[in-house]
């Protein structure tokens, strides 16, 4: 018996049914050509992934319902499996569909709904209870979605049903370390039940989510047979003789700094694109953040569609000019200088009355950081190009970054992204093309909103505040346990008491990319109005 399955990698909209179903049509056909008996399609291929209250519309629900049924009599010689959001009455389903002949001839409903992190299937979804087993060209194929072939029980239940082969529709999200975690888990489910496992799953960028592909065929030795790109859109035939899978092109796992810069590169490109934007803006200010924010927009965009601001105030080196000038001819991208000495003046005069008997703090620093949010936001405005804010999740944390300010914009690209990790990502990026001067990535961070003013005025350093930070936010760890790994008590204290007065302006920070195991945002929600105390032990 020899079956010839097509992995259907893609890159779908989220809410476009109909342009979906086109790439759908398009994928089949070429699969065609290439003489798949069997194409299988990521998760809820037909509405993209995740769909999130759109589920909640009638009229939603049925357009995709409908276009099942008509994309079940286009191609009645290949088998299509797809996903899609399926209606029973009052309960909604996160389905696949085997359509064939011109028919749907099995359906599988999810059984593990994920409702931790980023997922909340449990919100929209009813959760299925069977087994899907379906025949095709003598061989016994079982239908598994996402979660479910993560939990061994299921996995079981299909192989006691009867399949030689599962396939298994994906949409699971990037982070670091995750393609490794996904391919030692399905390869030991393989193992245990003595089935090949086809994993499938979809690439692209979706608000604060970038989905990495990754597909690949695990046999049932726990070898991979088979691995597609990541972060590219990709569709690969692979043979199975008596429902073991032969093996084929295993594209190399890219190391784990380049996999993070590809995330990000993704992340932008389909954020801006995605949502019909003209390109995008930033401010260049010559430091480390802004200088990387900039290369991966050239990288993802072209250097035709970016374009950067230089916004020197009072207290900005000449290197920082210079630097960051360098760093767009080498890119070949457009820049505007803008000075804002007499804005910041201007709103100074307006406050002087009421400032008369105060002394400067903060308050000025930030008029400097808001004066530039201004202007970026009007050229936004203007000539629609999307802002892309410059700061990282170090500052998120601790709230080193101003409302209004440097926090304006459309898309945060690096707010999931630690400041060690930043240098690491530049330095990454200097070893394909040196494009980023050596100055800014040597040179300790400064915002420059005060004379000879550094980070470390204000922060610890960041190789202890990062530390810090990922035990606290990530791991969920508390104070009595980072001091105890070693951190000085001072240092501890007085990150978490940053990190926990300032929620509040991370609930109004731009969207961002996720790259961690926990983000800001849709995934770690605490309340802004809260009498938590992480310096308190309970």
């Amino acid at each position: 018996m020899s079956l010839n399955i097509a992995l259907g990698q893609q890159n779908f909209l989220v809410g476009d049914i109909e342009a979906n179903v086109n790439q759908i049509q398009q994928a089949t056909a070429q699969a065609i050509q290439l003489n798949a008996d069997l194409i299988i399609f990521p998760e809820l291929t037909l509405t993209g992934y995740p769909v999130e209250d759109l589920l909640l519309r009638p009229d939603f629900i049925a357009a995709a319902n409908n276009a099942i049924y008509n994309l079940a009599t286009i191609f009645p010689e290949i088998a299509i499996v797809i996903g899609y959001p399926e209606i029973v009455g009052d309960k909604l389903y996160n389905s696949a569909a085997v359509l064939h002949q011109g028919a749907i001839i099995a359906n599988y409903r999810k059984q593990a709904l994920p409702n931790y992190g980023v997922f909340d299937e449990q919100r929209y979804f009813t959760a299925g209870n069977q087994a899907c087993v379906f025949e095709l060209h003598d061989a016994l194929i079982g239908l598994s979605i996402c979660e479910d072939v993560w939990q061994p029980e299921l996995v079981a239940q299909t192989q006691q049903a009867g399949a030689t082969i599962l396939l298994t529709l994906n949409a699971s999200p990037f982070e670091r370390g995750k393609q490794q975690q996904r391919e030692a888990q399905i390869s030991n489910q393989a193992k245990t039940s003595q089935i090949p496992i086809v994993y499938v799953n979809q690439i692209g960028g979706q608000d604060e989510l970038v989905f990495d592909g990754g597909s690949f065929v695990a046999n049932k030795d726990a070898e991979i047979v088979f691995r597609a790109p990541v972060f590219q859109t990709d569709l690969s035939v692979v043979n199975f003789i008596d429902n073991q899978p032969q093996v084929t092109t295993c594209t190399p796992i890219v190391n784990p700094i380049a996999g993070i810069y590809s995330a990000l590169v993704l992340g932008i490109k389909d954020y801006v694109t995605k949502n019909n934007f003209n390109g995008a803006i930033l401010g260049l200010s010559g430091g480390i953040d802004s200088a990387l924010v900039l290369v991966l927009a050239v990288d993802a965009l072209g250097a035709d569609q970016v374009e950067a601001v230089l916004m020197p105030s009072c207290y900005t080196q000449d290197m920082s000019n210079e630097d960051a000038e360098l760093e767009a001819q080498a890119l070949g991208v457009k820049t505007y200088t803008i000075p804002i000495a007499s804005a910041v003046t201007a709103f100074e005069n307006l406050l002087a009355p009421i400032f008369v008997e105060t002394n400067n703090d903060a308050t000025e620093e930030n008029i400097q950081a808001r004066c530039r949010g201004l202007l970026l936001m009007a050229l936004s405005n203007k000539f629609g190009r999307m802002v892309l804010t410059t700061g990282n999740k170090s500052e998120m944390s601790v709230g080193y970054a101003t409302l209004y300010g440097d926090m304006a914009g459309g898309f945060a690209p690096l707010k999931d992204v630690p400041k060690l990790l930043v240098y690491a990502l530049a330095k990454y990026r200097n070893t394909l093309s040196v494009v980023i001067p050596a100055r800014v990535i040597s040179r300790p961070p400064s915002a420059e909103l005060a004379p000879e003013q550094i980070d470390t005025d204000s922060l610890p350093a960041y190789e202890q505040l990062d530390p810090i930070l990922e035990r606290y936010i990530e791991l969920d760890q508390s104070k009595t346990t980072i001091i105890a790994a070693g951190f000085a008590i001072a240092e501890v204290e007085r990150a978490i008491s940053l990190v926990d007065k300032n929620e509040y302006k991370r609930r109004q920070a731009p969207t961002g990319i996720k790259i961690t195991a926990k983000a800001f945002g849709r995934e770690r929600r605490y309340p802004i109005t809260s009498g938590y105390d992480g310096l308190k032990e309970i």
